[in-house]
C-alpha cells in the first residue's frame, strides 16, 4: 500500500511547519450521528487520522451533535466501531459538539455585544428571499439594525423557550452584498423543541454547523481542520467565526479541502440510505448492498482493502466519479493472499461415477492457498457420487466449451479425471444426474494425473462429505449511475425507481462440511466462484455465505 505518499494537503502541512505557523499537527474527525459511515467518509476518515500519524501528532473524534432531530446512540457507537475496524484511534479524545453549547452561548451573546449578531425574525421564505442569488446581492433585514441590547434579550429569551420554532433565529452581521453568499448574515441560532440525546431538554436553542464547528475546532486546539470541497465557499465564514472569536479560543485552525468521493451506482447521501432502510428496501443499515461501512464488513471488505482504495484514487480538488470496479479489484487484490481455498457449488447437479468400487471411499488432500503452503491443508473423503455446477455441464456444447459434455473428459480438483457418458433425465426433460466413467489410475500425484486433456478442471463437493448451505449473490443496489448533484436537486428523479430489482440473488447450494465450523466473519475464496464471508445469519447446520467479490478483475484488466 503507498498510504504514505505525498498530496497536496501534505505539501500544505509541511509548508505551515517549515514557516512555523504550527508546532504539532491535530486533526480531528466530526461525524454527525445521524446514520452510519459509508464508504463516501473513508477519504475524509483515512485523511484525517493517517495525517496525525505521519506527522506524529494527535486526532480527535468530535461528533457533530447539533442536531438532535436525527441524532441516537446507536449511531454513535457504530461510527466508534467502524473506525476502530479501519484500525484507527483517536488519539487526542473523544468529544462532542455539544459539549461546548454553553461556550458557542457565551461567544453568540458576546457577537451580540459588539454588534457582530443580531436576532432576526424572517421567516424562512423571507430570509431566501433577501438573501439573492448568485449574481444579485441580498439586501438587509428589516431587523438588522435593531440594539445590541434588544437581540440580546430577546436571544436571552429563545434560550429560555418563550418563542415558537421558526419565529426567530440568531444571525451573524457580515455583508448581505457579499459576492460569496454563505457571508451574507448566516444564521447562527435557530430554535428546535427536540430533546438532545446527551443534553436531554437543557436547550431549545441549537447552534448551527458554521458556527458550532470552528469553534470546536480551535477549543481543542486542531491545526488543520480538513473537508471536502463542498466547504471550500464556507471557508471564509469559517476564518470568520475564529476571527471574531480570537479573544475566548486558543487556537486558530486552518481549513483545507479536497474532492468528496464519488462512486457509480451507489448512494452517498445518508438521507438516502435511511429511507432505504426506513422504507424496508434493504435489511437494514449492515446489509451488504449498502455501502456502509458496517455493510462492507458483513459483507467480507477488509480493512487494508479499503484503505488501499483510498490510496489509489488519492488527494486532489477535481471532482470525480470512481468506478465502483476499482474498489472490487482492491478487496479482490486484499483477499488473493489472505483468503484460504474451499469448494463449493452454488447450483449442484450430481454425477455418478458409475465405475467406483462400491462403498470405497478415498481421501482427498486439498492445499488450502496454493501460494501459502504454511496455511495448511485439508481432507474430503470421496465416494461414487459427487455434486459438480450444473453450468459446467451441457448435453449439447457450444464451441469451444471445454466442461463437461458427453463424451468429454474432465479433471476433478485434487482427484481423477472422469469421462462423461450420459445424462439421465425427468420426463419434462430436465436433467437429473450425470453419469461418469472415472480413471482410477488419474489420481492427483500419481503417474496418470499428468495425462493431457482438453477439458478443463471442475470443483466439486462429495455426496457424503457436504452440507447444504445459502449463497447470497450481491449486485449494486442502483440499476444505473446516480448524478451526485442531480441528488439534492429539487426535481430529481425517485431514486428508489432506480433500485436494481437484481441486486440481491439467493441460492441454496452445497459446501465443504468444514465450513459449518468456521467463524462468522470468515472470508474464503470459493473455487471458481468468488470470494464469500461467512455471515451472522448462519445456523450450526445450515452457514450462510455473502459473495464478497467475484473473480473476474475488470479494473486489473483494464490497467494492464
Amino acid at each position: 500500500m503507498e498510504e504514505a505518499r505525498s498530496n497536496f494537503i501534505w505539501d500544505a502541512i509541511e509548508q505551515d511547519l517549515a514557516e512555523g505557523r504550527y508546532q504539532e499537527i491535530h486533526t480531528r474527525f466530526p461525524p454527525e450521528p445521524n446514520g452510519y459511515l459509508h464508504i463516501g467518509h473513508c477519504k475524509a476518515l483515512i485523511m484525517d487520522f493517517l495525517t496525525a500519524e505521519k506527522y506524529g501528532g494527535k486526532c480527535n473524534l468530535r461528533f457533530d451533535d447539533t442536531n438532535p432531530a436525527k441524532e441516537d446512540t446507536e449511531y454513535v457507537e457504530n461510527i466508534k466501531k467502524d473506525i476502530h475496524w479501519l484500525g484507527f484511534h483517536w488519539t487526542g479524545g473523544e468529544y462532542y459538539a455539544s459539549d461546548y453549547y454553553e461556550k458557542c452561548y457565551e461567544i453568540a451573546e458576546d457577537w451580540i455585544r459588539r454588534g457582530l449578531a443580531y436576532v432576526d425574525e424572517l421567516s424562512k421564505d423571507e430570509m431566501r428571499e433577501y438573501r439573492g442569488t448568485l449574481t444579485e446581492p441580498g439586501k438587509n433585514s428589516p431587523w438588522r439594525d435593531r440594539p445590541w441590547e434588544e437581540s440580546l434579550d430577546l436571544f436571552r429569551r429563545m434560550r429560555a423557550g418563550e418563542f415558537p420554532e421558526g419565529s426567530k433565529t440568531l444571525r451573524a452581521k457580515i455583508d448581505m452584498a457579499s459576492p460569496n453568499i454563505v457571508m451574507r448574515d448566516p444564521a447562527m441560532y435557530r430554535i428546535l423543541y427536540k430533546e438532545h440525546w446527551r443534553t436531554g431538554n437543557t436547550w431549545c436553542i441549537y447552534p448551527m454547523y458554521d458556527f458550532a464547528h470552528p469553534i470546536g475546532d480551535a477549543l481543542e486546539g486542531i491545526s488543520h481542520s480538513m473537508c471536502s470541497l463542498e466547504y471550500e465557499i464556507h471557508r471564509p465564514l469559517y476564518d470568520w467565526v475564529v476571527e471574531k472569536s480570537a479573544n475566548m479560543l486558543p487556537a486558530r485552525p486552518r481549513q483545507l479541502e479536497f474532492s468528496r468521493l464519488n462512486m457509480t451506482r451507489t448512494v452517498m447521501s445518508k438521507r438516502y440510505l435511511r429511507q432505504l432502510v426506513e422504507g424496508g428496501y434493504v435489511a437494514g443499515w449492515d446489509d451488504p448492498r449498502m455501502p456502509t461501512l458496517s455493510a462492507m464488513r458483513r459483507r467480507g471488505y477488509t480493512p487494508q482493502s479499503i484503505r488501499n482504495f483510498v490510496s489509489i484514487i488519492g488527494m486532489s480538488k477535481a471532482d470525480s466519479t470512481v468506478d465502483y470496479a476499482v474498489l472490487e479489484h482492491c478487496v479482490r487484490d486484499d483477499l488473493g493472499e489472505k483468503a484460504p481455498r474451499a469448494m463449493a457449488v452454488l447450483d449442484p447437479l450430481k454425477v455418478v461415477l458409475t465405475n467406483w468400487p462400491e462403498g470405497e471411499k478415498k481421501e482427498v488432500i486439498l492445499e488450502n492457498h496454493p501460494d501459502h503452503p504454511e496455511m495448511g491443508s485439508r481432507t474430503l473423503h470421496m465416494g461414487r457420487e459427487i455434486f459438480i455446477e450444473r453450468d459446467d455441464f451441457m448435453e449439447v456444447p457450444v464451441k469451444k466449451y471445454q466442461r463437461m459434455f458427453p463424451g468429454n473428459e474432465v479433471r476433478l480438483k485434487g482427484a481423477y479425471i472422469v469421462r462423461c457418458d450420459e445424462c439421465v433425465k425427468d420426463e419434462d426433460g430436465n436433467i437429473l444426474e450425470v453419469r461418469c466413467t472415472v480413471d482410477l489410475d488419474s489420481f492427483s500425484g500419481s503417474a496418470g494425473a499428468d495425462r493431457k486433456i482438453k477439458g478443463k478442471t471442475l470443483h466439486w463437493v462429495p455426496a457424503d462429505d457436504c452440507i447444504p448451505f445459502e449463497a447470497r449473490l450481491y449486485e449494486p443496489l442502483l440499476g444505473e449511475d446516480v448524478d451526485e448533484e442531480e441528488e439534492d436537486a429539487p426535481d430529481k428523479k425517485d431514486f428508489i425507481s432506480r433500485l436494481n430489482p437484481e441486486s440481491l440473488a439467493m441460492k441454496q447450494g452445497l459446501c465443504e462440511r468444514f465450513l459449518a465450523e468456521t467463524e462468522v466473519g470468515a472470508s474464503f475464496q470459493f473455487l471458481r466462484t468468488g470470494y464469500f464471508c461467512k455471515d451472522p445469519d448462519s445456523a450450526p447446520d445450515h452457514p450462510v455465505f455473502n459473495r464478497t467479490v467475484g473473480l473476474r478483475d475488470t479494473f486489473a484488466k483494464q490497467t494492464r
